[in-house]
């Protein structure tokens, strides 16, 4: 058995949490439009966007390298506004026997958090564990919230 660790990183965005849920929950795959330089693409290879036991195949960097991972979304909660994505392949099952990432939106008016947690588990002692995947996450949402932040006008 590998080390189990876990991260837990809030982030506060301006533009609507609903919206933010909505994007991970059904449109994920728009999110290469909106963080192009993290997200190259996320493609759907089974079930449905926005139902659980969907299957989703993203093209991202992390690091400064081209990476791959397939994730099935294993729980979405529409009351708490949160969505649970399983690695089931890719480049992070070199280094973890089980990852999980669980992004999470708390929505109070105008204040919006946005919780990241990644649980995993890795193959040795050896590996870091995974900040930098923490703050990939953390920059994907800052470039979702600015995309949907009104522009202003001169």
């Amino acid at each position: 058995m590998g080390v189990i660790g876990k991260l837990v990183s809030q982030i506060g965005i301006k533009s609507d949490g609903d919206v933010f849920h909505e994007i991970f929950r059904e449109r994920p795959h728009h999110i290469s439009g909106m963080s192009p330089h993290n997200i190259q693409n996320c493609d759907l290879h089974g079930g449905e966007w926005g139902t659980v036991g969907s299957v989703i195949f993203w093209n991202y960097t992390h690091d400064g390298n081209e990476k791959v991972a397939k994730e099935i979304i294993e729980a979405i909660d529409e009351e708490k506004k949160s969505i649970t994505f399983k690695v089931i392949e890719g480049d992070l099952m070199e280094l973890y026997n089980e990852f999980k990432l669980t992004v999470h939106v708390d929505t109070k008016g105008e204040d919006n958090i946005v919780t990241w947690t990644l649980e995993y588990e890795k193959k040795s002692e050896d590996i870091p564990d995974p900040h930098t995947l923490m703050e990939f996450c953390l920059n994907v949402t800052k470039d979702i919230e600015t995309h949907h932040l009104p522009t202003p006008t001169a």
